[in-house]
């Protein structure tokens, strides 16, 4: 991912936003909030045809140094390109080069109605660790989020 797709970047993520089912944020921060959230080395754009239809970023879990190799997952694919195995494209890449880099747990809280993105993250090894009940309000309405993380059989095993 480059700082020159930062729109499309953004695009995106107000796309999946404004589905009500893919985070509690509303409206998409800047790209500097966003930039400065997201682990440098480890964010991926997938292009169709020349433009971004989907991404994927690594935020950390904790400043502690014994979360040094957990961190969240986040995946977004464009509202056209959905369906086409764009986001496990992506997340597969992911887990690779964040393997590659020390990482042996990502996670994911997901809303329990995106059913689509809990496909996707059990298809790629994640598995379910518990529902955080009530966790936060979105329009006034509690929400809960579906729990999952993947550990790596390659890294953090000894």
């Amino acid at each position: 991912m480059q700082a020159s797709d930062a729109e499309a970047v953004l695009k995106i993520y107000q796309q999946g936003m404004d589905t009500g089912h893919a985070t509690f944020q509303i409206q998409a921060p800047s790209w500097e909030d966003w930039d400065r959230s997201h682990i440098p080395d480890l964010r991926y754009t997938a292009l169709a045809d020349g433009k971004v239809s989907g991404w994927v970023a690594l935020t950390a879990v904790s400043s502690s140094c014994a979360y040094a190799g957990v961190a969240e997952v986040s995946v977004y694919v464009e509202e056209s390109h959905r369906g086409k195995q764009i986001g496990y494209q992506l997340l597969q890449h992911l887990i690779n080069e964040s393997e590659a880099k020390g990482y042996w747990t990502l996670q994911a809280g997901i809303f329990p109605e995106n059913k689509g993105s809990l496909s996707l993250h059990e298809k790629c090894g994640f598995k379910i660790v518990g529902t955080r009940q009530r966790i936060g309000k979105m329009k006034g309405v509690w929400r809960d989020t579906i729990l999952l993380e993947r550990r790596s059989s390659e890294v953090g095993t000894d």
